[in-house]
């Protein structure tokens, strides 16, 4: 590893520790203050990410990565259905969890849509849910359609108790949104195999 790779990376590590310490609120973060973690001098920070707010997105991507690469269901279940319902509420109450980092990595993947943004990794692993339901060429438009229900209900949950009559505040209202949700893909879009 180069040295600009070595203090790009230690720029990371040091971001994401301040993130996690701050609980995800990054409006507290200062690009002095990741510079003086760091040890390293302003203007490397500019250098290597553009600016502080990209150098965030990174760090917040690297975080939610983890978190959904590492995810594993333990519970088994009967159906695709019950799975996937279980999986998605799992992510859904994540996002209200730690609403900070996530409307981040929500924002950072419509703005830099690729194949390995977090919205991608969580359809795939949602893929991994429905075993035997759906037919294959269903899975990946039903898992689309339910990752952008679930990050549009998130991004607009101020106003979801007016326009979808979930409060969204409530975890029992989240629950009752991706099961009405996932009721209607799997009503209407997939085929089931009985």
């Amino acid at each position: 590893m180069s040295k600009n790779e070595n203090v790009k990376n230690h720029i990371v590590e040091v971001t994401t520790d301040l993130i996690e310490q701050y609980n995800g609120d990054t409006k507290n973060i200062t690009a002095r203050m990741i510079a003086e973690q760091a040890d390293i001098g302003l203007g490397l920070i500019n250098y290597h990410f553009g600016s502080k707010d990209n150098l965030i997105t990174e760090c917040v991507q690297r975080i939610i990565g983890k978190i959904v690469t590492g995810f594993h269901m333990e519970q088994t279940f009967q159906t695709d259905k019950e799975r996937l319902t279980a999986w998605a509420s799992y992510v859904f109450h994540f996002l209200f969890e730690h609403s900070a980092i996530s409307r981040i990595s929500i924002l950072g993947d419509l703005q830099n849509y690729v194949e390995n943004c977090n919205s991608v990794l969580t359809q795939q692993g949602f893929m991994h849910s429905l075993k035997n339901d759906i037919s294959k060429d269903d899975k990946s438009v039903l898992v689309f359609i339910l990752t952008a229900a679930m990050q549009t209900a998130f991004l607009g949950s101020d106003v979801a108790k007016q326009v979808l009559g979930y409060d969204f505040t409530k975890a029992n209202d989240r629950e009752a949104y991706i099961k009405k949700v996932i009721d209607i893909l799997f009503e209407r879009g997939g085929q089931v195999n009985e």
